[in-house]
């Protein structure tokens, strides 16, 4: 056998109980980083059923509490924003104004610090928001969140009888990106504009070392071609950085689309010996120069998008405001969708 493949398989062998145990979830994020100072990122959702998403607005002002008792941070958002729910209790992925994009995506690995309830905590299902809320930028948040302003408190996924295990990605429009997770306890984060994707297990470590192994053989000779985890990161890794850096955005999302599209599981598939492995059941793609925040279900035929520039974010006169993208996300919109939003009370985020 080519020695340059031993290696790799071995590897993938050493981890493969990592990818033959552990829940129906996952999850692809990737960021292009093009020409003219062009920063998209894009993720799938990957889940088994319904996860009852919807998309919000949220202007600038908002109190906000972090959903675990009496000492729950607390704060007032900085930032107005536009996000997508999970089952209407969480927020698992958006953009602020500023044109920082924040993503959750599955990772079982993961493991939070105990809570005893005394120092200042937040609910995981706030995660992403309170990152959207607080920080303009990937740079100004790492150095926030290093200093753990928080204890983050995990808690069951509705419906079900396991624990939310999630790691957290930011990028901005600057391109530069981090990525966020708890393991055996305690807080990692992986900073800086090379840390393009972000998959599920193993932790973002061993992904790097797997993905290393495969930029050794080469893109062109050889990629993983199955749906776990590792092989989708290898794959959205060689192609968001070999697709053309275009000065034409609108070929730039072109392109981008198409690579997330790659790293998709069809819709359907149900892979019982393989249950890290879900359907796709919807994707985003933010345009983080242009401020357009793109949205893709399976299940219906158009790409709709919000322009964030067209969107009141004032404390004083903007509005939370709700799209009701249906079950399965099967409402059908098109173009700009800035105008079918409607007034609604904020959702409560899960917590204790």
């Amino acid at each position: 056998m080519d020695r340059r493949f031993v290696l790799p398989l071995a590897l993938a062998a050493s981890l493969l109980p990592a990818f033959a145990s552990g829940p129906a979830a996952a999850c692809t994020r990737l960021v292009y980083l093009g020409a003219d100072s062009d920063v998209i990122t894009a993720r799938s959702m990957d889940w088994k059923n319904d996860v009852a998403t919807n998309l919000w607005i949220f202007p600038r002002g908002m109190q906000r509490s972090g959903q675990a008792g009496p000492n729950s941070i607390t704060w007032t958002s900085k930032y107005g924003s536009v996000i997508a729910t999970g089952y209407e209790v969480s927020t698992t992925d958006g953009m602020n104004e500023a044109g920082l994009m924040a993503n959750v995506l599955w990772l079982v690995e993961s493991e939070y610090p105990a809570y005893d309830g005394r120092g200042p905590g937040l609910s995981i299902a706030a995660w992403a928001q309170y990152a959207l809320d607080n920080y303009g930028s990937v740079k100004e948040a790492v150095e926030a969140l290093r200093e753990e302003p928080f204890t983050l408190v995990t808690d069951k996924v509705p419906g079900e009888d396991r624990l939310a295990t999630l790691h957290l990605s930011l990028s901005d429009a600057s391109g530069d990106s981090a990525i966020i997770e708890y393991i055996d306890g305690k807080q990692v984060i992986h900073h800086g504009r090379q840390y393009q994707v972000m998959t599920n297990s193993p932790v973002f470590e061993q992904q790097l070392a797997l993905n290393a192994y495969w930029k050794q053989i080469g893109g062109t000779v050889m990629l993983p071609g199955t749906n776990r985890a590792a092989d989708r990161f290898a794959r959205a890794s060689f192609y968001v950085n070999v697709i053309p850096k275009s000065e034409d955005p609108v070929k730039a999302l072109a392109s981008v689309f198409s690579v997330i599209r790659n790293a998709s599981v069809p819709f359907g598939i149900n892979t019982p010996e393989e249950p890290n492995i879900s359907s796709t059941r919807w994707r985003t793609v933010a345009d983080h120069k242009r401020k357009l925040y793109f949205f893709e279900s399976a299940l219906t035929p158009n790409t709709f998008w919000v322009d964030l520039k067209e969107v009141d974010f004032s404390k004083d006169t903007g509005k939370v405001l709700r799209l009701d993208l249906g079950p399965d996300q099967r409402n059908v919109f098109a173009g700009n969708a800035v105008k079918d939003f409607r007034p609604a009370e904020p959702f409560e985020f899960l917590g204790l």
